[in-house]
């Protein structure tokens, strides 16, 4: 019988470097899949539809909640965010580690409905490096920044309610980090006990 995989929920601060933490899990590991989300902000240079995201129009998206084709969405900076179901069940049925990218909204009502679930948060290692990651990206402008800038402030209140906060200073370190932790889960007691009742089961005639 297959083991379940682990739901993984990434969040952060944007600019942290998530999605580039994302990238090096996936190509250097081959026990991680990554759920795409769907969203209704415009794609970026370079991004395709179904790989970073599923791109949708606001009308779209709203279908999918009335669906119930989401296990979670929140509004960001004047857009939409959602984690398609499907995908990720039959994922984690198959015993892959599922990474889920997304606002912290979503990932505490995540935790509300896959208890099991580990929630990491991805911080670089100061604010000055965070502001200079976001001007650095070239890809907005001064007043998205400087929203984003003040929506982390917001955010840092919630960096406490994850199980692990995980500092992205080093890349190549950050992702060992993050795999070491995903591998030592699998040994919580929690996710052994049917092995400790067949144990005991073949030890019942001592009994």
């Amino acid at each position: 019988m297959t083991q379940q995989g682990t739901l993984i929920v990434l969040s952060g601060f944007s600019g942290a470097g998530k999605g580039t933490v994302v990238k090096e899990l996936l190509s250097r590991y081959d026990n991680y899949a990554l759920s795409v989300s769907a969203t209704t902000r415009k794609p970026r240079e370079g991004e395709v539809d179904g790989r970073e995201y599923f791109f949708k129009s606001r009308e779209e998206f709203l279908q999918m909640i009335e669906k119930n084709m989401l296990i979670e969405y929140a509004e960001y900076v004047n857009n939409y965010y959602g984690t398609p179901k499907e995908y990720v069940i039959k994922q984690l049925e198959a015993g892959k580690n599922i990474i889920l990218e997304i606002e912290i909204q979503g990932a505490l009502n995540i935790k509300k409905q896959f208890p099991d679930a580990i929630l990491m948060f991805i911080t670089p290692p100061d604010g000055r490096e965070l502001e200079k990651r976001l001007y650095g990206r070239g890809t907005e402008d001064d007043a998205t920044v400087r929203a984003r800038l003040k929506r982390a402030y917001e955010e840092a209140d919630y960096a406490g309610s994850y199980d692990y906060i995980v500092v992205n200073d080093d890349l190549d370190e950050c992702v060992s980090t993050i795999n070491s932790i995903i591998e030592s889960e699998k040994y919580r007691a929690s996710k052994k006990l049917s092995l400790i009742q067949n144990i005991k089961k073949d030890l019942e005639r001592f009994n």
